[in-house]
């Protein structure tokens, strides 16, 4: 597939597929790849997934490590003629939330931020509404504040995608 507009919002479960077709879609655009990778290594687990994403994407990918300040990030590197890809919205969700950050803010700016960038944005992020209702609050929470943010990224983005199987589905666009 390839992008018919500026933005695109990409959502899946876990290992859907939706990280791999996120990285076609922004190859095909043939622009300047940058990568924001919201994760935090806390583990040597997770460091080595991210070792093992950052060799997959190969040197042709600009990397910019960004947990918290993900609207600074995308203002940094905002230019036509390149193509960001944020992986993943979810993670950079649970790192506001243990930073106790005012998340409904956080998400008005990166909506503003995609609406006017000149970039072509992709965004990855796990689809966390589709299974049963948490049993503790912080985990409610999560789930409450991932999907109002969905929703409205949504709405903006020219694009959405869900990946299941590897296999993307057109919602929108």
């Amino acid at each position: 597939m390839i992008l018919s507009g500026k933005s695109a919002l990409v959502l899946g479960g876990a290992r859907s597929g939706k990280s791999a077709f996120s990285e076609r879609l922004a190859i095909a655009t043939g622009l300047e790849r940058h990568y924001i990778a919201t994760g935090r290594a806390y583990d040597d687990e997770m460091r080595a997934r991210i070792a093992t994403h950052r060799e997959e994407r190969g040197p042709s990918w600009i990397t910019h490590e960004q947990p918290l300040d993900l609207v600074g990030a995308l203002k940094a590197i905002d230019a036509a003629g390149h193509v960001i890809l944020v992986d993943c919205l979810t993670l950079w969700v649970t790192n506001l939330m243990m930073e106790e950050a005012d998340i409904p803010a956080q998400a008005m700016s990166l909506v503003e931020q995609i609406k006017a960038s000149r970039a072509t944005v992709v965004l990855v992020s796990n689809e966390v509404g589709l299974g049963i209702v948490p049993e503790n609050r912080m985990a409610r929470e999560f789930r409450d504040h991932a999907g109002r943010l969905h929703q409205q990224i949504a709405a903006v983005a020219d694009e959405v995608f869900f990946v299941a199987a590897g296999l993307p589905l057109r919602m929108k666009g």
